[in-house]
């Protein structure tokens, strides 16, 4: 019988220790197998944030008021007459304080407007339509009345009275709907101030009251109850801004 032999002699080589890793590679090492966590919790932290912000945090306006116009006022203009607006109106959802909000949408109702703006008009009808058919806006100021009725029939009549939802009107119907602002004693009559830069990109001043005089301010007919109160709210602005003013 043949016999499997081994030597004798056996060497044993002990396993090396385990190696030691800096602070910095350790570092390294959890960063390259738990990066996609941490980035999946930071978004989740953002939009979180943006979320309160939008939400909870957001100051919630008393009132609404929307311009619609080729070019947007300037800030100087719709901060001032925000502010100038408070002392009509009331605490209607009862945070403490009164707020009105003034919301630009830039549309050009004639279809002039060039290619390189075609892009923001796109934006401020979507916007406007949005507003229009679901939102809480009133009272419009308006720098082309009769293409913002033709378009999208929200006004009303000076009187209250409004069309009927079906009713074909002419043409020259939004006379009996608007303001000019210059005709309207307690418009004309707010401490408005100076505004300094049409826009972020100039140095132009002037007053306030100017760049609003060629304006209109209507109201939109109510067709159902939805925020009720906000256009009750609405329409007591309404009564102060346009008492003695000229038909």
């Amino acid at each position: 019988m043949a016999w499997v032999t081994k030597d004798s002699v056996e060497t044993y080589t002990p396993p090396e220790a385990a190696k030691e890793y800096t602070r910095k590679e350790k570092a390294a090492n959890w960063w390259h197998y738990n990066k996609m966590i941490v980035a999946v919790v930071i978004a989740a932290v953002v939009l979180m944030a943006v979320f309160l912000k939008d939400t909870v945090l957001q100051t919630r306006p008393d009132v609404k008021i929307g311009y619609v116009g080729t070019t947007e006022l300037p800030q100087d203009t719709v901060t001032a007459l925000q502010d100038a607006l408070v002392p009509f109106c009331s605490d209607l959802n009862g945070d403490g304080k009164v707020v009105v909000q003034i919301s630009q949408y830039t549309v050009d109702f004639s279809g002039a407007e060039s290619n390189a703006d075609a892009y923001y008009q796109m934006a401020g009808v979507t916007q406007l339509s949005a507003e229009v058919t679901g939102g809480e806006t009133f009272l419009y100021i308006l720098q082309d009345p009769a293409g913002f009725e033709k378009n999208t029939g929200a006004l009303r009549y000076r009187d209250g009275t409004q069309p009927d939802d079906a009713e074909t009107l002419p043409d020259d119907a939004w006379q009996q709907m608007v303001y000019r602002w210059s005709d309207c004693p307690v418009l004309t009559g707010l401490a408005l101030g100076q505004y300094e830069g049409y826009t972020l990109m100039d140095s132009l001043t002037g007053d306030n009251q100017d760049v609003l005089a060629n304006l209109y301010i209507g109201a939109r007919g109510v067709w159902d109850d939805k925020n009720a109160d906000k256009f009750a709210a609405g329409e007591a602005l309404w009564q102060q801004l346009t008492a003695g003013a000229a038909e």
